[in-house]
């Protein structure tokens, strides 16, 4: 390979007005890439220009994709560019009509705390927004439900303590069926029932809105009980490519970011990778990194490193972002591929900490996306502090941490990418966010699969359902034993011949720890554990 000078300054890339740079010069690829991939380039180039196009991108479900729409109106149909400015509007003043207690809670006071509830991109695209850009001060801290744990509930509920009665509830579902999100809209309902708080005054929706095609749970009952408000989604907004929505929009604005700048950051970064020229073209050339590095199956994953607190969240919002877009069986011709790249990571320093010394002397089943912010304290924060003798500052420690590291993993043949903003506000972190969004289309492009359904997350939710089925029945096989002590053989019996007996077992087990009228006698091994139920 070249000198890594020569190297660096023919493959940075870099665009002054977005205020962001890539660097792929530590990848050890060569330049016939560019010719041997040039007919998957160009199939890219024409996926893309169909997609914004209006194109059905998921067949399953006979939908658009239409994201970037959200950032530049223009591009959309002129129903869908006047719908997706009025949300964007309804989302502006509901905001300031919060901040300036014009809308406030039951007990007469301004809104303090935001409980989101959601699951997915639902929760991780506005807990990454708001940790990224939200105001030191912030008009509304942020709490969620993203999950169905119990205890979850439970710990945010106590966090919250007194002022459930001054926080804002949005409870974000396209239709209102996803369980995660349905159990924690019930179980925060009910804590506001045992305050004594009328839950419809604090409760908003972000939903699809009931037609005569489509029937919203969420959208119905938001009408029916008379909630504070309710925000639309549309059909083509998918919810890991959903943060420029009201689903994104809604809870950071309520926090306190001007949400201008995000979306015109995300439409700028929209813009320069529509170029087609793939060196130009910072989303491909991270698609072709990811394809050279996994030689286009997958081979190595994906660590994400940002040197920068405000994007701790960003490994797992990425990791959905990218995992459920190219993890699938099959390609869009029906062949089985068994496509995907895994993606992990945390903030950098942390990592010189954690799993640094795999990556650059363990396992080369990787390469590494370090992320700098190079102004570190923007605005008008405190003076920067010398830290030693030398009069060096924290800043150029994580600069020495990033650039150390980068290295030794380089020194180690172990291959990276670099992407620095100029600073993490608003616009910047819009363009970052889009950037991903773009190189993920291509890449899909580039390995023929679909990036825009996700049939795995189907199955998945199915075989939850027919667990839930296990449960049900389990439960009922006890009630109806009048006491008597069954191993889980006997109960999977009773039950029905099609549940297999491990299940049964996990059911029985369950129902044990969580009802306090089942319980357990531990046998010698689970095939003699016995469940009952009190009388």
């Amino acid at each position: 390979m070249p000198d890594s000078w020569e190297r660096f300054h023919r493959h940075l890339l870099r665009d002054e007005s977005i205020g962001l740079s890539l660097d792929i010069s530590r990848m050890r690829f060569d330049d016939a890439l560019f010719e041997r991939l040039a007919p998957r380039i160009e199939r890219a180039w024409a996926d893309m220009a169909a997609l914004e196009a209006g194109e059905i991108a998921n067949p399953d479900e006979n939908r658009r994709v239409g994201h970037y729409w959200l950032r530049n109106p223009d591009l959309a149909s002129e129903a869908d560019a006047a719908w997706i400015r009025r949300v964007r509007g309804e989302i502006e003043r509901f905001a300031a009509a919060v901040h300036a207690g014009e809308i406030a809670a039951a007990n007469g006071n301004a809104f303090r705390h935001l409980l989101l509830i959601g699951i997915g991109g639902s929760a991780l695209g506005p807990q990454l927004a708001i940790e990224a850009l939200a105001p030191a001060r912030s008009p509304i801290d942020l709490h969620s439900f993203d999950n169905t744990d119990p205890a979850g509930f439970a710990r945010t509920l106590e966090r919250l303590g007194d002022g459930l009665a001054e926080t804002l509830v949005i409870v974000a579902s396209k239709s209102g069926r996803t369980p995660e999100t349905r159990n924690g809209m019930l179980e925060a309902e009910a804590a506001f029932a045992r305050a004594g708080i009328d839950f419809a005054r604090h409760a908003v929706a972000v939903t699809c809105p009931t037609t005569e095609t489509f029937c919203s749970i969420l959208d119905d009952l938001a009408r029916e009980r008379g909630w504070l408000a309710r925000f639309e989604l549309a059909d083509w907004i998918g919810g890991r490519t959903s943060v420029t929505s009201a689903v994104g929009l809604l809870p950071a604005a309520l926090a306190g970011v001007d949400i201008g700048p995000f979306l015109d950051g995300a439409a700028a970064m929209d813009a320069w990778t529509r170029r087609t020229d793939a060196r130009a073209n910072p989303a491909m050339l991270l698609a072709l990194m990811w394809h050279h590095a996994g030689n286009g199956r997958g081979e190595k994953d994906m660590v994400i490193l940002p040197y920068c607190d405000g994007l701790g969240l960003l490994g797992k919002y990425l990791q959905q972002l990218v995992m459920e877009s190219l993890g699938k069986a099959l390609d869009r011709d029906g062949n089985t591929v068994h496509q995907g790249i895994a993606v992990y990571g945390n903030k950098g320093s942390t990592d010189q900490h954690a799993y640094i010394q795999q990556l650059r002397d363990g396992l080369n089943n990787f390469f590494a996306t370090f992320i700098e912010v190079r102004d570190s304290r923007p605005g008008a924060g405190p003076v920067a502090v010398p830290v030693d003798e030398s009069g060096a500052v924290s800043a150029d420690y994580l600069q020495g941490f990033l650039r150390g590291t980068r290295e030794a993993l380089s020194e180690n043949g172990r291959e990276s990418l670099t992407l620095s903003l100029d600073r993490l506000d608003a616009r910047r972190f819009g363009s970052l966010l889009a950037l991903f969004e773009r190189a993920v289309s291509f890449y899909a492009s580039l390995v023929n699969v679909n990036a825009y359904h996700q049939p795995g997350v189907e199955a998945g939710k199915k075989a939850a359902g027919d667990f839930l089925g296990v449960i049900l029945a389990a439960r009922k096989v006890l009630e109806e034993a009048d006491g008597a002590a069954l191993d889980a053989a006997a109960v999977a019996t009773a039950a029905g011949p099609a549940i297999p007996v491990e299940a049964v077992y996990h059911a029985l087990t369950h129902l044990a720890a969580t009802r306090p009228d089942f319980e357990v006698k531990t046998g010698a091994t689970p095939a003699e554990d016995t469940f009952f139920r009190k009388s």
